[in-house]
């Protein structure tokens, strides 16, 4: 049987994709959610408590359906999102046309590759494009400090990034910096958040992710102090659980944290409200504790 794709751990072969065909054809008035729960039950796709894998099934039957290799029944309910209303407030960035024939082959093979910081450049509305098309949490336009990448190899766009600054308030990485409030509120300008990392899904690279991580932290920080005039001692990220297990990021050595609470910034009730991430960060420097706890 011949591999298509990898998703989360598990080969998804020709055979399966007919299955996941077959499915479909099977219950023509399913909705995505009923047919991701049928398709784990069917391959006993389950976490370790027991539950149905339902969220990461559903992103598999998304990245085949976007690939063109199954049809989906159209979506009928869309969870509300505040983050997605405000950015329906403005203009959604207009799809681009790209190269999506499938990209199979080693990294080797593919370098060198090229990273562009696009924001306030002409790509600029080719990764916004990107990130609406194929990320699942789609674009929405960043606040204050950031910047956007596009990586590219053979001359086409195979990935992106987008940084921004960090929130302000987060224990697991307060924690391990260990600096006090008020030194938080003078250097959190030195961190950057990994707001979005996508792969697009018709380039299956193995080791793609880690290594253009790892490139990523060498020179995110001079780009910072070009154009922000400071540099960036430390970065950091969430990985939902639910969906990803963050193996490109520890592979590429970045250190697990801890756990959010689930409540958001502006949480006034002190119950979860969203889902609980983990919080991965990397230092880019190895005196990073020192440099964000200097009183300026």
């Amino acid at each position: 049987m011949e591999a298509i794709l990898k998703h989360r751990g598990r080969t998804i072969s020709e055979d399966e994709v007919a299955f996941i065909r077959k499915l479909i054809a099977e219950h023509p008035a399913a909705s995505r959610r009923a047919l991701s729960r049928k398709l784990c039950e069917a391959w006993e796709w389950r976490q370790p408590n027991g539950a149905l894998r339902e969220m990461v099934c559903r992103g598999l039957m998304l990245k085949l359906h976007r690939l063109g290799l199954i049809e989906l029944p159209p979506v009928r309910h869309v969870n509300p999102n505040p983050l997605s209303r405000r950015a329906t407030e403005r203009q959604r960035p207009v799809l681009a046309l790209v190269d999506t024939t499938p990209l199979c082959a080693p990294l080797g093979e593919i370098r060198p590759l090229k990273f562009r910081q696009v924001r306030h450049s002409w790509e600029e509305p080719l990764f916004n494009s990107l990130i609406e098309r194929y990320h699942y949490l789609g674009y929405t336009h960043p606040v204050g400090e950031h910047l956007k990448y596009l990586i590219y190899a053979l001359n086409r766009p195979i990935a992106c990034l987008a940084w921004s600054s960090a929130p302000r308030h987060l224990g697991p990485r307060d924690r391990f910096i260990g600096w006090s409030a008020e030194a938080r509120r003078q250097n959190i300008g030195f961190i950057a958040y990994n707001t979005r990392f996508l792969i697009l899904p018709f380039v299956l690279v193995p080791h793609l992710a880690s290594h253009i991580l790892s490139r990523m932290a060498r020179v995110l920080s001079d780009d910072w102090q070009r154009i922000y005039a400071h540099p960036v001692y430390f970065l950091e990220t969430f990985i939902d659980p639910e969906r990803f297990r963050g193996t490109s990021y520890r592979a590429a050595n970045w250190i697990y944290l801890g756990l959010t609470t689930g409540r958001g910034k502006a949480d006034q009730t002190k119950k979860p409200n969203r889902p609980i991430k983990e919080v991965l960060g990397y230092p880019l420097s190895r005196r990073f504790r020192d440099l964000l706890s200097e009183r300026r």
